[in-house]
C-alpha cells in the first residue's frame, strides 16, 4: 500500500462520537494516508452509537474494527436474539430506525474477529487469544468465526450467548465451538495455562481468581517479537509492554479515549480526555 504513513489503533469507543471525532482531530487523520483499526466495541453506553458507526463507516477503507462484545449483542439485538434479560436498548433501536441502519449493521456483521501483520508483527484483538494458539491458530479460529457471521448469522446468534464451554476443544459440535471461540475473542480477561476461562472476574486485574491469571500472562510463545493489542479491560486501563498493549483507557466512563500510533515501527499514544455517559444498557460482559 503505497504512501501509506500510519498505522492508528484505537480503543473502546463505546459509542462515544464526540470524543472519537476530538481524537481524530488531534491526530489530524488523512484517511489517503493513514489507517484507522478499531478495537472493537463501538457501541453501547455512551449515547452516541449510530454517529459512531456512521462516522467510522465514513472513512471507507481507511478503517476497519475487529469486533467485540458488545459490537455482537448489537447484532443479536438487531436478529432478535438477545436475552430477555438485557432491557430494550435505545441506542440500539436509534440504529435499526435509522434510514441507513441495515447498512451500517450490515458492514458491522462482516468486520474481522482478528486483524494482523505479518509484515509488521502487529496483532489487534478484542478481548484475548487462548494460550494454546499462537498467530496462525487464533487467525485460523477467527476466519471460522467470521464465516459463520458471513454465511448463517441467525443461527450463529441463536447459540452464541453463555458461559460454557469454559474451555475450547477442537472436537466439539459447531455452535458450542463457536460459542466458545467468541468467548475467546471478545469476552475472556482470565483464564489458566490450558485456555479455561473464568468469565464472571469482570473487573480488576489485581483481583485474580484462583488458578487463574490475567491472560497474556500466558501468551502463547509463538507470539514472541509480536505486539498483541486488545480493548476490553477497562480497569486495566492504557497499558503497553514490548508484547501486549490494553487499549481500552475507560473513555465511557469518563477516562480517555487512546489511539496507538505506528508510523514506520515507531510508536506513540494518542488520547483526548472523555465525559462519562449516563446509561440504561445492561451490562455485557
Amino acid at each position: 500500500m503505497a504512501g501509506m504513513r500510519r498505522q492508528i489503533f484505537i480503543g473502546d469507543v463505546q459509542g462515544c462520537h464526540d470524543s472519537l471525532a476530538r481524537l481524530l482531530d488531534r491526530l489530524r487523520f488523512d484517511p489517503a494516508a493513514d489507517r484507522l483499526r478499531f478495537a472493537g466495541d463501538l457501541v453501547n453506553r455512551g449515547g452516541q452509537s449510530l454517529e459512531t458507526l456512521r462516522l467510522i463507516r465514513s472513512c471507507g477503507d481507511a478503517a476497519m474494527a475487529v469486533l467485540g462484545n458488545h459490537d455482537l449483542h448489537l447484532l443479536a439485538y438487531a436478529h432478535g436474539h438477545a436475552p430477555r434479560r438485557l432491557q430494550r436498548n435505545a441506542e440500539f433501536e436509534a440504529i435499526l430506525d435509522a434510514p441507513d441502519g441495515l447498512e451500517l449493521l450490515d458492514w458491522l456483521r462482516l468486520q474481522p474477529l482478528y486483524w494482523q501483520s505479518s509484515k509488521r508483527r502487529l496483532a489487534l484483538i478484542h478481548a484475548g487469544t487462548d494460550p494454546r494458539w499462537g498467530p496462525k491458530k487464533t487467525a485460523a479460529r477467527a476466519a471460522e468465526l467470521e464465516q459463520a457471521l458471513a454465511t448463517d448469522p441467525d443461527n450463529y446468534f441463536r447459540h452464541m450467548y453463555g458461559d460454557r464451554p469454559r474451555r475450547w476443544r477442537p472436537s466439539q459440535p459447531h455452535y458450542k465451538r463457536l460459542r466458545a471461540i467468541t468467548n475467546v475473542f471478545t469476552r475472556m480477561r482470565f483464564c489458566d495455562a490450558n485456555g479455561r476461562l473464568d468469565l464472571n472476574a469482570k473487573s480488576n486485574p489485581r483481583l485474580t481468581p484462583m488458578g487463574m491469571r490475567p491472560w497474556f500472562e500466558h501468551l502463547n510463545p509463538e507470539w514472541n517479537g509480536w505486539l498483541l493489542m486488545f480493548g476490553h479491560w477497562g480497569m486495566l486501563g492504557l497499558m503497553i509492554t514490548n508484547r501486549v498493549a490494553c487499549l481500552d483507557s475507560g473513555c465511557v466512563w469518563g477516562g480517555r479515549l487512546s489511539a496507538l500510533v505506528d508510523e514506520e515501527g515507531v510508536r506513540s499514544v494518542v488520547s483526548v480526555q472523555c465525559e462519562k455517559r449516563k446509561s440504561r444498557s445492561r451490562a455485557v460482559a
